[in-house]
């Protein structure tokens, strides 16, 4: 067989021989705890047909989402049975007779939700894909479309911040927390993140400090702090929380008049609970931000492009790093899930599954 790759002077004829790889992957035939539910299996992929691309997925990452998807928490959910896994990085190996814009040795990433990702190769249709460059590290451009955009959409969408401005987010040691500052630090705003108080508190609050952070406190030390109220720092216009409960209620505390808090997560799954004088004298804001509801209204956008083309461009120029994360041989898979369900520190940060031999 022969395909027709188009250069930018000529084409030129590429031989593409008959081929077939074996895919390892995990699969859920019923919801319920991951390590209980996911099975792994074996499956010979033949060459691609049609608009088909086949992949050698590099890694891909294990998001919170994931978890919740399998355990059947989650309001997105694929038809059973499912190759569980929304985020990787992958490598063209070969494409069918009708793609257009892709050829083997590519670097790409998905372009829609729930395609399964936790598999060393796939056949996938090129429309579901975007190529990135390669000169993204594997771990940068595996992470690109769900934490980092999280972030840039809240600190666009909801208040108009501006440079010296003030943003306070819980939860803060968390991929997108870790985006937050990075931009935040870009286009210079203040910031400020709270953490659970641990053993390694210091390192913790130094990393995000280093990160772009303008402060960083525990819980605790949140609800006796000065900074807003000594002028150090303005009031915060806008809060960022993944936590619900307390600590929802405390970032509540230190919000200015016609402050918004955009709630993105539920780590307690504690309702988010408001004061009436927060909502009588401070006419304070509540909103909601789920990336996958984003991703599905702005799917082929020119919004969505330009955002995924900026973010790329950040990170080239070295203004947003990779999250605190650990490479986990897909052999692993068991015991990356298990920690993946009860890692409750800072040091492990994002689990990702290692498919590289």
């Amino acid at each position: 067989m022969l395909k027709l790759s188009r250069t930018l002077n000529s084409f030129s004829a590429v031989p593409i021989r008959s081929m077939s790889v074996l895919s390892t992957y995990l699969k859920y035939s019923e919801y319920g705890e991951p390590v209980g539910v996911l099975k792994k299996f074996e499956e010979t992929l033949n060459e691609p047909e049609n608009d088909q691309v086949l992949l050698k997925i590099l890694v891909s990452p294990v998001n919170p989402a994931d978890i919740n998807v399998i355990q059947g928490k989650y309001p997105e959910k694929p038809p059973l049975p499912a190759v569980p896994g929304n985020e990787c990085v992958a490598e063209v190996m070969a494409c069918g007779p009708n793609t257009k814009s892709l050829q083997p040795g590519d670097r790409v990433i998905p372009f829609v939700t729930q395609l399964g990702t936790w598999r060393t190769h796939a056949l996938f249709e090129e429309n579901k894909l975007l190529k990135v460059p390669k000169e993204l590290g594997l771990v940068q451009a595996a992470t690109i479309t769900v934490n980092p955009p999280t972030a840039y959409r809240m600190l666009k969408d909801f208040v108009p911040v501006k440079r010296g401005d003030t943003i306070i987010q819980n939860g803060a040691n968390s991929a997108v927390g870790q985006a937050v500052f990075q931009l935040s630090k870009l286009w210079g705003i203040q910031s400020v993140g709270i953490v659970r108080n641990r053993p390694d508190i210091d390192d913790l609050k130094s990393f995000l400090l280093e990160l772009g952070a303008s402060e960083v406190l525990t819980e605790e030390e949140l609800r006796t702090t000065t900074i807003f109220k000594s002028g150090a720092l303005p009031k915060p216009k806008l809060a960022f929380n993944c936590v619900g409960g307390r600590s929802s209620t405390e970032l509540l505390r230190h919000l200015d008049d016609k402050g918004v808090m955009v709630t993105y997560g539920a780590m307690s799954r504690e309702p988010v609970t408001a004061p009436n004088a927060a909502l009588i004298f401070k006419d304070i804001s509540f909103r909601g931000f789920w990336m996958s509801r984003w991703g599905r209204e702005n799917l082929h956008s020119a919004v969505r492009r330009e955002m995924l083309d900026e973010l790329i461009e950040i990170i080239l120029c070295g203004d947003l790093k990779e999250p605190v994360h650990q490479m986990i041989p897909f052999e692993d898979w068991e015991n990356a899930l298990k920690g993946a369900t009860n890692f409750t520190g800072f040091s492990g940060g994002k689990y990702i599954f290692d498919f590289r031999e």
